[in-house]
């Protein structure tokens, strides 16, 4: 596979991931995750985790898995790579995983007395690649190994901090985000 290729079946892979956190934000809002529960005097979570917006979230991923199959024959024709499609497990597993990430690390930054929009370098670029891996491995193992090679592996772990700062930015720009990271 040439590098082209493998950025293409990175991103391609990736997408279902990258989104929910961007649909959470626009549909965000109403009853927060935790219930406005502390823990050692410190919010468990936050407003900015809510259930709309992680339902929201994994819903928009799920559907762009699906349309992503559907457009797949026509897709890897125009680029001339040979694109995966996600099975059923993974449809639901990468945005959930996506989301659950974004939670984990709302969790820990709370813990470490971080407010809500405070930077976190590392954690809040990556923190849903992890847990969006993680579940895919688990729903789909085969898949998962067939799909994220070592080469796509380093892709996302190299692309996915590049494009959450210019969508964050982007956001930030829009009004959408009170921060630009």
């Amino acid at each position: 596979m040439g590098v082209f290729d493998i950025v293409a079946v990175a991103l391609w892979a990736m997408l279902p991931a990258y989104v929910p956190n961007n649909a959470a934000v626009l549909a965000g809002g109403g009853r927060p995750i935790d219930g406005g529960r502390t823990w050692n005097g410190r919010r468990l979570l936050g407003d900015g985790k809510t259930w709309r917006g992680t339902a929201a979230g994994i819903a928009a991923g799920a559907a762009l898995a699906l349309v992503l199959n559907a457009v797949e024959p026509t897709v890897s024709d125009l680029l001339g790579v040979g694109l995966p499609t996600f099975p059923l497990a993974v449809v639901v597993a990468l945005p959930a995983g996506a989301m659950l990430g974004d939670i984990a690390a709302s969790f820990v930054k709370r813990r470490t007395g971080r407010q809500r929009g405070a930077s976190f370098p590392g954690v809040d670029q990556l923190d849903f690649v992890a847990f969006a891996f993680l579940l895919s491995f688990l729903a789909a193992p085969d898949w998962f190994g067939d799909v994220f090679t070592l080469p796509v592996l380093a892709v996302v772990l190299v692309v996915t901090p590049l494009l959450h700062l210019v969508t964050n930015a982007i956001a930030y720009a829009l009004g959408l985000k009170d921060e630009p990271w």
